[in-house]
């Protein structure tokens, strides 16, 4: 027999419900009500309904996208957005959402205005490029690139550079939606010069490097020097084309630079903004004249091409890195262990105090989205123990500020590293909160 005393047995009415909160929006009041009567169901009755539905409309109301603490130690990390913005552009972009902006306007002369005025000369400044286009992101700068270029003809690339990018972006299924022909050389780990000169022919068009993004070869390998490349492309009229991916600026890492493939002579150069640049979401592209104003002609273009938001922050971008200014991006991947140790301690030595099992020990950063793939970041952490770790994770990302930490076998790590000294603070008191008993 039905349990008499069961609660679920006299569940409110719907409209019993909304006669609680009048002054709620009806609309979300109502779906939030259905909400709780179907987990009422199943047995999750709540002590108070008027609190319960006014907690749940609060929930459902409250914005998706917000700022997170990263404590994982990896710099760019795709999962929380990739690369922090600098000061500068983010009053950039502060300052272009509250009215109206001249993003095609020329306040000089009245008339209708250029997108990328503000863009593209920084660019050829920065890098000494005849011309430069920005879109939203690198995955389209490449598709643009050879959909302007290549379409109906063929593009070389090397066995070994059909990657798969996050997001199952795969070098032959672009290429092939480019309306091009793959033409694959050499083999997956070691591809010569004469590998590309003979698969040369007249239905050649371009001639491709990739970049490997997030995975690295090692041991019996061999690659095609670069300048050999530009040079064979050139002296059988064809167009160099290389989608570099991370965007390095600074020489004596894995990856190689923006500046260097563009000395180098590439008639293209494809990066993303938003990696080792260090600013937004973007397709950046540097190079020759001419390839570059076919990209702007394509009608592909317009469907690619940047918003005020973005725009304003990639021009501050690009005067940090013209002023020489070390970004947030720069910063958390030089760090060591011991620039990392005093903060480090610190907040071991907090929790200690609050009777946390917390101890400082060695971690290994990385740079993250397929940047530098082989280089290690060593430096130190602070690891908690005595708490399960995937429960402790949970409640400090459902925390204010949500904290995303990294998760081993023997307890939660938490690496200031990707963690700027002005929230140091709030992750003490968000690390002391998911701690707390309830």
């Amino acid at each position: 027999m039905p349990d008499p005393s069961d609660p679920r047995r006299d569940l409110p009415a719907v409209h019993a419900l909304l006669a609680q909160v009048p002054d709620l929006p009806r609309g979300p009041a109502k779906t939030a009500a259905r909400d709780l009567l179907d987990a009422a169901r199943k047995g999750a009755v709540p002590h108070d309904w008027e609190s319960a539905l006014r907690a749940r409309v609060a929930e459902g109301r409250a914005l998706h996208l917000r700022r997170v603490l990263n404590a994982t130690g990896v710099v760019l990390h795709t999962n929380l957005g990739r690369a922090p913005l600098s000061t500068r552009a983010a009053v950039a972009v502060g300052a272009v959402t509250a009215g109206y902006t001249n993003l095609e306007l020329d306040l000089e002369t009245g008339e209708r205005g250029e997108r990328l005025a503000g863009v593209a000369p920084r660019l050829c400044a920065l890098f000494g490029s005849d011309a430069a286009l920005a879109v939203n992101n690198c995955a389209a700068a490449v598709l643009l690139a050879l959909s302007s270029l290549a379409a109906g003809r063929e593009v070389i690339v090397s066995r070994g550079e059909l990657v798969e990018i996050g997001g199952s972006f795969r070098i032959p299924d672009v290429i092939t939606a480019c309306g091009a022909r793959l033409r694959e050389v050499g083999t997956t780990n070691r591809t010569r010069v004469r590998d590309y000169a003979a698969a040369i022919s007249a239905e050649t068009g371009v001639i491709l490097r990739v970049h490997p993004s997030n995975f690295h070869v090692e041991g019996f390998t061999e690659s095609a020097p670069r300048e050999a490349l530009v040079a064979l492309a050139h002296e059988r009229g064809l167009l160099y084309v290389e989608d570099l991916g991370s965007g390095a600026m600074r020489e004596g890492t894995s990856d190689s630079t923006v500046q260097s493939v563009i000395d180098a002579g590439a008639d293209l150069v494809c990066f993303s903004g938003d990696k080792l640049f260090g600013g937004p979401q973007a397709g950046i592209v540097v190079g020759r004249a001419d390839p570059v104003a076919r990209m702007r002609r394509h009608p592909l273009y317009r469907a690619l091409r940047l918003d005020r938001l973005v725009l304003a922050a990639l021009e501050a971008t690009i005067l940090d890195h013209a002023d020489g200014l070390e970004l947030p991006v720069d910063t958390m991947l030089s760090h060591t262990a011991a620039t990392l140790g005093p903060a480090t301690r610190a907040l071991a030595d907090a929790l200690v105090a609050a009777g946390v099992n917390a101890a400082v020990v060695p971690t290994e950063g990385l740079a993250g989205g397929g940047s530098r793939p082989s280089d290690r970041l060593p430096g130190v952490g602070v690891r908690i123990l005595g708490v399960h770790p995937d429960k402790l994770a949970a409640r400090l990302r459902r925390g204010s500020p949500p904290v995303i930490a990294r998760v081993e076998s023997a307890g939660v790590v938490l690496d200031l590293r990707t963690v700027p000294e002005a929230d140091h603070p709030a992750l003490q008191a968000a690390v002391l909160g998911a701690l707390a008993p309830g």
